[in-house]
């Protein structure tokens, strides 16, 4: 067994034996579930073929739909629709739904003022705009924001991720003063931002880094004084106005 592989089972087995995979979307699904009911209507916002099965809610709402720019929207599993579009132009009449989630999706934005006015359109009075995304404060957003796009392709292969699923990034709408400007432009009120940080993925493949990673997790873990540099943020927003119980 080489360096990488006994500094990774070591880590896994020790500080991450507990570690649930998928972690993120795991935390985004509760607090999505808990904003559910049966007269509910979700709208997943970058739903694409629905490859992460954390963000299937059929079942949890009266009815479950998606967009996204991909075609395979249309077939996607977790959907009891689908539908081809941007988040500029949301191809879904005005005040249909009470929930909107997004999942790794604000990174990507060129507009998010744009996206987050369409969001706040097709949102009833009340209705709760979920979105996680990537903290851009963090070393992993960084990282990404100075290295072209051709190299989040490789990067992405060597961790087992298909090409057509990684996109180009912008940053736009990932921190939280970038969130509150957006909001008040768009007519929505941002009424919370948690910033969280679990095992470092990105850099498990390789020793010396997984052990800078873990010392980096332990350090903005310990207060909350460090949970602004965390790797992901889930962000809440409402739109103005009663919600329907």
């Amino acid at each position: 067994m080489g360096f990488n592989e006994r500094v990774r089972s070591w880590l896994d087995r020790g500080r991450y034996r507990a570690f649930e995979t998928r972690w993120d979307d795991r935390l985004l699904r509760a607090a999505v579930l808990a904003e559910l009911g049966p007269q509910k209507d979700l709208l997943d916002l970058g739903a694409g073929a629905g490859i992460v099965s954390e963000m299937n809610f059929k079942g949890k709402a009266r009815r479950v739909c998606g967009v996204d720019p991909d075609p395979r929207v249309a077939v996607n599993p977790n959907l009891d629709e689908g539908r081809e579009g941007v988040g500029e132009k949301i191809p879904y009449a005005d005040e249909s739904f009470d929930v909107v989630v997004s999942d790794n999706v604000l990174e990507h934005l060129d507009d998010p003022v744009a996206v987050f006015r369409e969001v706040a359109r097709v949102m009833r009075p009340g209705g709760v705009f979920l979105a996680k995304t990537p903290n851009r404060w963090h070393y992993v957003a960084i990282g990404a924001s100075i290295t072209p796009h051709e190299f989040h392709r490789r990067f992405n292969a060597a961790r087992g991720r298909a090409a057509v699923d990684t996109f180009p990034t912008r940053y736009r709408a990932n921190s939280r003063s970038q969130l509150a400007a957006i909001a008040r432009a768009a007519g929505l009120e941002l009424v919370s931002v948690d910033f969280y940080e679990g095992r470092p993925e990105y850099l498990r493949r390789w020793g010396a880094l997984y052990l800078l990673g873990a010392a980096y997790e332990a350090l903005v873990n310990a207060t909350r004084l460090l949970a602004p540099f965390r790797v992901v943020l889930i962000a809440k927003l409402r739109k103005p106005g009663p919600q329907i119980p």
